[in-house]
């Protein structure tokens, strides 16, 4: 399996994709990333979502670990194997605990270290799961993250929905990236170990 879409080359790219290109290269990630192969099509979405990444990935009020806890959830949500690759070795850097990694890949309840870390993994998994927040996790949530930081925990998991949206509609990053420990589910991986 291939990626449905590719980089394209840069002596081929538009002024305004070398642009974006650059300025992504120039940034926090010092690289373009995988989204952006797909979102290069529209410069502009490109642009913008590669800058709210950076915000989201980088500058909030959570820790590493509590943004990378987030997204795992996020990509276990959508079986984004790319996702799920990229943020399980930056979460592991940040100091998750192997065995949380683990148990979020087979949906399974993790055992966590503190209250802001279960608060996350709650708030998350429930938002995803029901697309709703009951009062009482929401309550939690603001007691334990503040309210900015339950308003960035929303923003980091809409964005890395669309991430994983973005990923899992183009196989970018496949097969390298595939995550045995995710499997496959019906539709998710045609020809993939386990389908």
């Amino acid at each position: 399996m291939m990626a449905r879409i590719e980089l394209t080359p840069e002596a081929e790219r538009t002024p305004e994709e070398r642009e974006v290109c650059q300025e992504a290269v120039s940034g926090i990630r010092g690289r373009v990333p995988a989204p952006m192969i797909a979102w290069l099509k529209n410069p502009e979405l490109a642009r913008r979502g590669q800058r709210l990444g950076e915000l989201l990935r980088y500058q909030t009020t959570l820790e590493p670990r509590l943004s990378e806890l987030a997204i795992l959830v996020t990509a276990r949500h959508w079986s984004s194997h790319h996702e799920w690759t990229a943020h399980k070795r930056e979460g592991l850097k940040a100091g998750m605990d192997p065995e949380v990694v683990a148990a979020i890949a087979a949906r399974r309840e993790p055992v966590l270290r503190d209250e802001r870390e279960s608060t996350v993994y709650d708030v998350a998994r429930t938002l995803l799961g029901t697309r709703r927040l009951p009062d009482a996790l929401y309550q939690r949530g603001v007691a334990v993250l503040g309210e900015r930081g339950l308003v960035e925990l929303v923003g980091i998991m809409g964005y890395y929905s669309m991430v994983a949206l973005t990923l899992n509609a183009f196989e970018l990053g496949l097969p390298e990236n595939f995550a045995p420990e995710l499997g496959a589910e019906p539709g998710d991986l045609p020809g993939a170990p386990g389908a």
